[in-house]
């Protein structure tokens, strides 16, 4: 039997790193789960990622959005697509969804430009859920005020993060059936508490 491919969303501050770790742990008590992170999860991924979060690069956003997908074939072909075939569960954090929400709604690169990559790159798959961790940027940035060092994309200004908040509720007003839309601005326990309740259903 195919595995479930669940992938976490939201902007940095959101809390994914915490809730991530917590949802893996729930979904082992039931099934093999295989966690990774987009981009990165295999040894050309995590190069590819490591050129994207270093402050000292500016791509072009086009380049930017190719690497991006560039690292996601690597990552479906070496790491999700073999998992789900052996019936583990993937727990993925970010996928596509995060793609057009950075690249598309904050960068400017065409909407219709991403999802000829996203068909191209993996063809029908979507993930069976998605839960995205909603906060304003203003919370987000005041979670990672302490954090010492900020990769590129944390050094952006509020708006860019407005954008990417605009970008996530497009994606979950598309697509209802998958994107579940969880407010992270609450404790940790009322979080996990509506996220045990979405996880149970699926």
């Amino acid at each position: 039997m195919r595995g479930r491919f669940v992938t976490v969303e939201g902007i940095d501050g959101a809390g994914k790193s915490t809730h991530v770790q917590w949802i893996a742990q729930f979904l082992r008590k039931r099934a093999p789960v295989r966690l990774t992170r987009e981009p990165g999860g295999t040894v050309l991924g995590e190069r590819l990622r490591d050129l994207l979060l270093d402050p000292a690069h500016t791509p072009h956003p086009e380049t930017e959005a190719l690497l991006m997908f560039a690292a996601r074939r690597e990552h479906l072909a070496r790491v999700v697509l073999p998992a789900l075939e052996a019936g583990e569960w993937v727990l993925c954090d970010r996928f596509t969804d995060a793609t057009f929400a950075y690249q598309g709604w904050a960068r400017g690169v065409e909407l219709g430009k991403l999802a000829v990559l996203e068909q191209w790159v993996q063809g029908d798959l979507q993930p069976d859920l998605t839960l995205y961790l909603d906060v304003s940027p203003e919370l987000a940035r005041s979670r990672i005020a302490d954090k010492r060092v900020l990769d590129r994309f944390e050094c952006e200004q509020a708006g860019f993060f407005e954008r990417v908040r605009a970008g996530y509720f497009d994606r979950a007003a598309r697509f209802p059936e998958r994107i579940h839309v969880v407010d992270a601005a609450r404790t940790v326990e009322s979080i996990q508490h509506e996220l045990a309740a979405i996880l149970g259903r699926l």
